[in-house]
């Protein structure tokens, strides 16, 4: 038997026997197993499959989310993050609709002018839904083949040169859809970050790092620096209504909604920094400023710490399509921000 057969055999065999059983397996569905590679890429797993099923629920096909307001669109997917992802699937589906009946196309040229369809979607989709002869990189295949290969440094684009090379060598002339997930799962599973399980590695002859015994420090790992945001928040409340307003569509967490506020300056006092950017966004000053409560919320490269303090507008606050007054109960049909989402839950359980 070649190396390049027994490589796949055995990664196969191993997938087939151990795989977890998870909802977007059970499918070749393109829309499908679409919407399960984006919702996957930077999340959990266990994150994603409650969104998953509730997604499909509401959105069965690609008609469906291309006819559902951008707003639906994101609130069904507040909580994932990166947000960018939701907007681009909304704009793919309205692009299938109009030129490919509704359907994903199987050519890899075409699924690359879509909106967020990247190299390793376009592998994704036409590997795991159309058996296509596509190599994919995620970050377990990275980490798998980089110990296989015993590339040293860190994990980033500047190896998928060799990994390429090798995915190309080893990869089945079918059931390629086996072979792609079969790699990401011995990654998730096996050849993980920490605790690596090497003694039930299937591929543990052919790996390269076991065998010089550096694997546990391939990749190198990168040295992660957490930025500090200190901000206030004011809720602003007219009636049983609250204050809201939606963020600008191109910055970070754009498109959604959000109680005003902004970041607090160096040496800066919480209730003096909330009355300069309640002024500068909203033009109105405030006053009773009390406080309500801490946040603390982790993003992939800052933490956030929320100041948040209920006060009382000195005018008229001006409202428009973007600037709103809301019931809690209207609030929760709206998208936003994990730090927004955590006070609207603590306001439906207070007065104000």
């Amino acid at each position: 038997m070649t190396r390049k057969l027994l490589f796949a055999k055995r990664l196969m065999a191993w997938y087939r026997a151990h795989a977890r059983d998870l909802p977007w397996r059970r499918t070749s569905d393109p829309y499908k197993v679409w919407i399960s590679e984006i919702m996957l890429q930077q999340t959990t797993v266990n994150t994603v499959i409650p969104y998953y099923q509730r997604w499909l629920s509401e959105f069965p096909t690609a008609e469906h989310v291309a006819k559902a307001p951008l707003r639906k669109v994101l609130r069904l997917w507040q909580g994932l993050g990166y947000y960018t992802r939701a907007k681009n699937i909304h704009k793919s589906a309205k692009i299938l609709c109009a030129s490919y009946g509704g359907k994903i196309p199987d050519d890899p040229q075409e699924l690359k002018e879509l909106p967020g369809f990247g190299p390793y979607t376009v592998g994704a989709v036409l590997s795991i839904a159309f058996d296509q002869r596509q190599p994919i990189i995620d970050a377990n295949v990275r980490r798998v083949i980089m110990r296989v290969l015993a590339l040293k440094g860190p994990a980033e684009g500047s190896q998928d040169k060799k990994i390429l090379a090798f995915l190309d060598r080893e990869m089945p002339d079918k059931d390629l859809r086996t072979f792609n997930q079969a790699l990401m799962e011995l990654g998730a599973l096996v050849c993980r970050n920490h605790n690596l399980l090497c003694g039930v590695c299937p591929v543990k002859p052919q790996c390269s790092a076991y065998k010089k015994g550096i694997q546990e420090i391939i990749p190198q790992p990168k040295k992660k620096i957490i930025k500090d945001i200190h901000a206030a928040v004011g809720i602003l409340r007219r009636g049983d209504k609250y204050f809201v307003q939606k963020r600008p569509s191109g910055g970070l967490l754009g498109d959604l909604w959000e109680f005003p506020g902004g970041k607090i300056e160096n040496g800066e006092l919480p209730t003096t920094a909330l009355r300069r950017e309640l002024k500068e966004e909203l033009n109105v000053e405030v006053k009773n400023l009390r406080h309500l409560m801490d946040l603390k919320h982790f993003y992939t490269q800052f933490r956030v710490h929320l100041r948040v303090f209920s006060c009382d507008p000195l005018s008229d606050v001006r409202t428009h399509k973007d600037r709103r007054w809301l019931t809690v109960g209207h609030l929760r049909k709206y998208p936003m921000p994990s730090g927004s989402a955590r006070i609207l839950d603590r306001l439906a359980r207070i007065k104000v």
